[in-house]
């Protein structure tokens, strides 16, 4: 998220927003969302405020029904 804010202030090329809610799903929900929080960045936009939070609850629960079921 910080690289991502550096590149917008400076009007160069950006990360893509396929590329930060990927690093999301790989189990990156805690940093992401503490990212988008710290720098300011992505907070106004929906799709991520929502999103980042949606995956990270999906991926604790798969892994709390993982652990108690297998």
């Amino acid at each position: 998220m910080f690289i991502d804010k550096q590149k917008a202030k400076h009007g160069s090329w950006r990360i893509p927003e396929k590329t930060l809610f990927l690093f999301t799903l790989l189990g990156g929900g805690f940093g992401t969302i503490a990212g988008m929080y710290i720098f300011k960045h992505k907070t106004r936009k929906l799709y991520f405020t929502v999103g980042f939070p949606v995956i990270l609850i999906s991926e604790i629960i798969l892994i709390i029904y993982w652990l108690i079921y297998y």
